[in-house]
């Protein structure tokens, strides 16, 4: 497990290998020393059958969490993506409303805590503007209801395309809707790559924090970007945030596309990050 106290670490089951079972998937997570795994409900069908699964599957789920220590703290409903919630498309809508409805009552029976939301209010054909906000709006309105009816946390992420385009925007959207079920996951790269400066973003996300997504990026480079070689500024942003007194858990963003070293590479990415933390003021584990 990590070796950071009171902050829980965490890996994107997508830097692991696929096509394995969920308990491999957690024993290797563990191995590679990492307290939880972020589950993704992308668009790809292998993903979404899972709001399908069975309660024997769901319980399968929750004894490999058990024997193995590792938990599933987090899920990343990227799916959205195809079905954004302010689509002017009554139908695209709906599936998207179903889907979230759906995520959260996995979340609820696999112990998920939070179910991180795209913050996608079209599609790439279309043109955002007012009545897509308020769409998306709407819908977030109706998944608070659910949420809370699960008591399952929904955290907004700040994207690199899309309407939630930076915490400021997050905050903005999260005082309008008005609930304790919709706060902020942040994605501390994604800063880097829309050119914002994080350290004000850091403190305009003070008072609805629940996560932060960690990789490193450039200017208009989200991903496969190797922690030391980006622009994000990590002893900075982490002691913000340490002043700011963030606990909650903190998720590794990689893609190691089935290389062979997939499990080394993200232990190596965690005994970074952790050593950015330790430099940041966060206490080590005894």
């Amino acid at each position: 497990m990590s070796s950071l106290s009171g902050l829980s670490i965490g890996i994107y089951e997508k830097a692991l290998p696929s096509g394995v079972s969920w308990r491999e998937r957690l024993t290797l997570a563990a191995q590679a020393g990492f307290d939880f795994v972020e589950m993704s409900l992308d668009p790809t069908p292998e993903r979404l059958e899972r709001l399908a699964w069975s309660k024997a599957q769901r319980n399968d789920l929750r004894r490999a969490i058990e024997e193995t220590g590792v938990a599933v703290k987090t899920m990343c409903l990227s799916a959205h993506r195809n079905w954004p919630l302010g689509c002017g498309d009554a139908a695209v809508r709906e599936q998207g409303l179903a889907l979230l409805r759906q995520a959260l009552d996995l979340a609820a029976d696999v112990g998920i805590r939070i179910v991180q939301l795209a913050g996608y209010d079209t599609l790439p054909d279309e043109t955002p503007g007012d009545a897509s906000r308020e769409r998306y709006l709407d819908a977030l309105r109706q998944a608070v209801v659910w949420a809370s009816e699960r008591a399952v946390m929904m955290g907004l992420e700040n994207q690199e395309v899309g309407y939630v385009d930076s915490p400021t925007t997050a905050v903005h959207i999260i005082e309008q809707v008005n609930s304790p079920y919709l706060q902020l996951y942040m994605d501390v790269g994604n800063l880097i790559v829309k050119g914002l400066d994080p350290l004000p973003e850091i403190a305009a996300a003070r008072g609805h924090l629940v996560g932060i997504h960690v990789k490193d990026a450039r200017l208009g480079v989200p991903r496969r970007v190797p922690f030391g070689e980006g622009s994000v500024p990590f002893g900075e942003a982490f002691r913000r945030l340490k002043a700011g007194g963030f606990a909650g858990p903190v998720m590794i963003e990689m893609w190691n596309d089935d290389r062979p070293d997939a499990v080394e590479v993200c232990a190596a990415a965690r005994r970074w990050i952790e050593a950015r933390f330790l430099e940041a003021g966060y206490k080590a584990a005894v």
